[in-house]
């Protein structure tokens, strides 16, 4: 009986000497280092997200628009017409901004008529604009300003807070730049503005460059594509789709944000204006489809 014993302890020991051998050869060999592929495509490069909109002049681009983008529940506002602040826009998709300026015990100050709902000083807002676009230098990002401000003190606000030098200037009826170009330049922030325009040559007069649809809308039935301000053979195209009463309302966003009744707005829009829609506006942008219209629109 002792013999097969002997036999099977010479088996476990040559079995254990025979791993551990194999073991320490493995962790003295090298892990072989990936040869580059030389033959690889590099990923060619993004504009607003999407390589396909680079080499597209600004205004054969679509824009995800935030109506008082200001107004929001996240920096406080009561009745506000977004639920998240700017930065949170941006991380989403946004890339143009409604805003609503005013002077305010001194302060050039976002606020929407009455301004004891909530009210933020405009640096605030355009400091988180420069950060946005010095973190993402391949994004384009426009204002468009209701204003009841002088122009020459909005502007002064774009150059205390270092923005200013972002600004794209462009004349009324020339070729717009593609993005690309606008990035290569690094002007790529587009302002707007109802009042005051040219106070620097790139505070730009909207309506000198676009055209609107109508915007005090009461039910979806309401809608329709008729220009309302600007002139319609001008080379941009706001496309407002909200519904208004005197505070925003997240269930009137339910109502219209989403498709199809956004995106056949959107296309019918487009035809009967033989114009793109280039910043689609809305109230809650994160309620419904304006992301994926917008996509759908570049496309």
């Amino acid at each position: 009986m002792r013999t097969p014993l002997i036999g099977a302890a010479f088996l476990i020991v040559s079995l254990a000497a025979c791993g551990g051998s194999k073991n320490s050869y493995e962790a003295a060999t090298p892990t072989p280092t990936p040869m580059p592929n030389p033959t690889a495509t590099p990923e060619p490069a993004r504009c607003n997200g999407n390589a396909a909109l680079c080499e597209r002049r600004f205004n054969e681009v679509a824009f995800a628009t935030t109506h008082n983008a200001f107004s929001n529940a996240e920096d406080g506002f009561l009745g506000p017409n977004q639920n998240f602040a700017v930065p949170r826009q941006f991380a989403d998709g946004v890339r143009a901004l409604m805003l609503d300026v005013y002077v305010l015990d001194d302060v050039v100050t976002l606020c929407h008529g009455v301004c004891d709902l909530g009210s933020r000083p405009l640096a605030d807002t355009l400091i988180e604009i420069r950060e946005f676009l010095d973190a993402n230098p391949r994004e384009i990002v426009s204002i468009i300003f209701e204003s009841y401000v002088d122009g020459e003190i909005v502007t002064a606000v774009f150059e205390e807070v270092d923005l200013a030098r972002l600004a794209h200037t462009q004349a009324a009826g020339d070729a717009w730049p593609t993005l690309t170009e606008m990035i290569d330049t690094d002007s790529r922030l587009v302002v707007f503005t109802d009042s005051g325009a040219l106070a620097r040559p790139w505070y730009l007069g909207v309506w000198d460059h676009a055209f609107e649809t109508h915007y005090s809308w009461s039910t979806p039935e309401d809608f329709d594509c008729d220009p309302n301000r600007g002139n319609p053979a001008s080379s941009l195209f706001i496309l407002n789709h909200f519904l208004t009463d005197t505070f925003g309302s997240p269930d009137f966003a339910e109502a219209v944000n989403y498709n199809p009744l956004l995106g056949d707005r959107a296309e019918e829009c487009r035809a009967e204006n033989t114009t793109l829609p280039n910043f689609v506006t809305v109230d809650f942008y994160d309620i419904g489809d304006v992301i994926e219209v917008v996509a759908g629109l570049n496309r």
